[in-house]
């Protein structure tokens, strides 16, 4: 599937990929939806970067926050949390969301590259989940986020590898055999080997600190971390 720039051509997004969850965004909130995986795993990545970073009275940006999930989850670890995302849909609902939760996040329509001139060394964590392989340049989200966090900073990645086993899991079994996510969430072609993504943090003055995997089990239908990054994986950076 060919990529669609928007029209000033500067912002990194795929204007295909944004409708697409934009279509999906009423339902970001229900954890029976589509978006079940996601509930699912938050807690997971929630300790997980909580144990490394810690949350509390910390300085957090959510990089494609969409409705909220992972933005909400940080803030109840008493940080101090923006979300930013490009998708109105998606924004609005985590937005109202709020109401009803009574959380406290600043949330923003802003492309990550533009708040890295604007708010360049400001945040002691960022966190930018299931996004690069949703974007046309995944190194510039990656250059943008180096530059968002502070000297010591943290930064976490969560994507997919590109290997024969995450084509047959995240894809074939994902979308079409046990239908965890609608088919047509992901391209393969965008995958990206931990190799490289650890090249792109590297290229923008970040230092691999931990990989560390995230599998599912289809007959406990139990998602875990471990040392298996053969298909999800989470990257942590230091800056």
């Amino acid at each position: 599937m060919m990529s669609k720039q928007t029209e000033s051509d500067n912002v990194n997004v795929d204007l295909l990929e944004l409708e697409k969850f934009s279509q999906l965004a009423h339902r970001w909130w229900d954890p029976t939806s589509e978006f079940k995986p996601l509930h699912e795993i938050n807690p997971l990545r929630l300790n997980y970067i909580d144990q490394l970073a810690g949350f509390a009275g910390k300085t957090v940006l959510d990089v494609g926050c969409g409705g909220g999930i992972l933005s909400e989850s940080m803030s109840d670890r008493a940080a101090h949390v923006t979300g930013i995302d490009l998708g109105d849909k998606a924004l609005k609902v985590a937005k109202l969301h709020l109401l009803e939760s009574h959380k406290q996040v600043n949330y923003r329509k802003v492309a990550v590259e533009e708040l890295a001139k604007e708010q360049p060394n400001h945040y002691d964590v960022v966190t930018c989940m299931e996004m690069l392989e949703h974007v046309p340049n995944p190194a510039s989200t990656v250059k943008a986020c180096a530059q968002l966090a502070k000297p010591g900073g943290w930064v976490f990645f969560s994507t997919i590898n590109r290997n024969p086993k995450s084509y047959l899991f995240a894809i074939i079994g994902a979308e079409y055999v046990l239908s965890l996510l609608p088919r047509g969430t992901h391209d393969y072609a965008k995958f990206i080997k931990p190799s490289e993504l650890a090249r792109m943090g590297r290229d923008a003055g970040l230092a691999v600190e931990e990989i560390i995997g995230l599998t599912y089990n289809p007959i406990t239908k139990v998602y875990a971390l471990g040392q298996d990054s053969d298909v999800n994986y989470i990257m942590a950076f230091r800056a």
